[in-house]
């Protein structure tokens, strides 16, 4: 009964977090459905485009909770013990990440749909936006850089998701005709409701159960789509460079509504397996303060090992560059801001769960996915069967690529609007170069870097993650100091997640630069740490200077 009882207890204090604290967050910030958003005043059918709360959480949800809040609590847990990450994630993203993220939207949509750089900047100064801009889009391409290569690694057969669940097709290629038949179901609901404008319903009772059907036909069809780990990396990259140009109600839209759904059935099979599977949990509640290695003390790389479940800086990305420019009234802000921080925090629980029930011997060199993957198949086989425990399993380890997989084309977009707001660029040429421009740090890297890279910066990712966070919520705080309202619910956490991500980054740096022998991925990722602490030292202290003056006069329309 203890698993059982650790969820309901999980899951009341979310509820508790979203009515309460939530609440009292959304006074502060006095909501108001008579206050145009951008996505009404605008409307130009591209990027700023009205959409239906239901759908809007959808693609929010399915955008923010990506590979993160799965790989980072499996890390942690072995590292750290189970009751650690579990009260980071709960008490994290109740006062933290969710604080975070509704702040970042709000603040978004009362200043046109502009980023959280081009706020900092009209807040901060002209030098302290450029620098926000720099930090946000370095962030970025370590995101592109590390969710294409795990994507490209589940599309190549043997991969480390499958290989433990006895198929005997190939694996990758399941997972990646599913994949291109799920994006292919996706542009064509999109192209539909443009043009046919069916009713919502409509539209998702028939796409809907189509999306888990690819996932059944892409096991028929395996031998279809074979490529190498290189190949199919320059693939990823190149449709990411289409969906960052093309516009959201042909591709973006629909793919976050569909994806949406593969979370909830991820998200369903897990309550069903922790409520109702009868496992014991298998791993100790704590474990050490210390698990050895550079990063191998619980603080500070708790709270950066869980870059997402708990808080993360990239969250504002999505919310101040995608989702602000579709929220159609003000009031939709709290449910999908707050709200999708709180779901993205119980996909966290099921992925700790899925390492808590595991035996040790089961978790010898088994990476974040194959854990998933098999969690997520055992609690499956309660509905479908023992005799099925192989489909279930790839059907978890299909889901995990999938969510990081719904991420890749966001981030482009997102690195797209970082570029065209440091230089001005518009229109339809200057979309195309700042896409170009954001994929080629990433295209090198995947290139030259080889295969499974990823791992090697995974901490220096959530360090920068988090950190990203903290100035994110600074942002928000002067925004804030500057309107006369309120604003500690938004600087107090900025402070704590501001020490204890730059004490994780100063020792990256150390240990990296100890670490490398020439022009390697230690130094890059020695010269990045170094780059983010100055960049944060430097907003930080052009943040404490305005907000020790008075409160400027209320600029127009924020």
């Amino acid at each position: 009964m203890a698993l059982p009882l650790l969820a309901l207890g999980f899951l009341a204090l979310l509820l508790a977090g979203y009515h309460l604290y939530g609440g009292f967050v959304a006074r502060r910030l006095r909501l108001d459905d008579a206050r145009p958003t951008p996505a009404q005043s605008v409307n130009d059918g591209m990027d700023f485009v009205p959409a239906r709360p239901f759908y809007l959480f959808a693609q929010h949800f399915s955008a923010i909770a990506a590979a993160g809040p799965i790989a980072g609590p499996i890390i942690a847990c072995q590292s750290f013990g189970w009751l650690p990450c579990l009260l980071w994630i709960g008490f994290g993203v109740v006062f933290i990440g969710a604080v975070h993220d509704f702040t970042s939207l709000t603040a978004s949509v009362r200043h046109g749909g502009r980023s959280l750089a081009a706020i900092a900047r009209e807040y901060l100064g002209a030098r302290a936006g450029r620098a926000m801009m720099g930090f946000i889009w370095i962030a970025l391409v370590y995101v592109i850089i590390a969710f294409a290569d795990i994507t490209a690694g589940t599309f190549v057969s043997g991969t480390e998701e499958l290989q433990q669940a006895g198929t005997r097709f190939n694996a990758g290629g399941a997972v990646a005709a599913a994949s291109a038949m799920y994006l292919l179901l996706a542009v064509v609901m999109g192209l539909l409701q443009r043009w046919l404008r069916p009713p919502l319903w409509l539209l998702t009772l028939v796409f809907v159960p189509a999306t888990f059907g690819v996932a059944w036909l892409g096991t028929l069809v395996s031998e279809v789509l074979v490529l190498d780990h290189l190949g199919w990396a320059l693939i990823i990259l190149a449709y990411c460079c289409v969906a960052s140009v093309a516009p959201v109600w042909a591709l973006l839209q629909p793919r976050g509504y569909l994806g949406g759904f593969v979370l909830y059935a991820a998200l369903a099979m897990g309550v069903i397996g922790v409520l109702f599977g009868g496992y014991d949990i298998q791993q100790p509640a704590f474990k050490s303060w210390n698990a050895g290695g550079a990063s191998g003390a619980l603080f500070p790389f708790l709270f950066v090992t869980i870059a997402c479940g708990a808080c993360s800086g990239f969250h504002g990305l999505v919310c101040s560059g995608t989702t602000s420019k579709q929220v159609a009234k003000e009031s939709h802000m709290r449910v999908i801001g707050y709200g999708a921080m709180l779901a993205e925090a119980f996909v966290a629980l099921i992925a700790l769960v899925t390492v808590m029930i595991a035996r040790p011997e089961d978790l010898a060199g088994a990476a974040p996915g194959t854990i998933y993957g098999n969690g997520i198949g055992r609690f499956m086989t309660l509905l479908v069967g023992e005799h099925n425990y192989r489909f279930a399993v790839t059907f978890g380890a299909m889901a995990f690529s999938t969510f990081v997989f719904d991420t890749l084309d966001v981030t482009t977009r997102l690195g797209r609007y970082m570029v065209q707001e440091l230089t001005g660029w518009r229109g339809r040429a200057g979309a195309l170069v700042g896409t170009l421009l954001t994929i080629t740090l990433p295209l090198l890297f995947l290139v030259f870097g080889g295969g499974g890279s990823w791992a090697r910066f995974w901490t220096l990712f959530g360090a920068s993650n988090q950190l990203l966070a903290a100035l994110t919520l600074m942002a928000v705080g002067v925004w804030l100091h500057a309107r006369r309202r309120p604003a500690g619910f938004a600087l107090v956490p900025m402070l704590f997640v501001l020490v204890v991500t730059l004490w994780a980054l100063m020792r990256l740096l150390l240990a990296n630069l100890a670490a490398t022998h020439g022009l390697d991925v230690e130094l890059l990722n020695g010269l990045g740490a170094a780059a983010f602490i100055l960049l944060a030292l430097y907003l930080a202290a052009t943040a404490l200077a305005r907000l020790r003056r008075a409160p400027e006069a209320a600029r127009a329309g924020a």
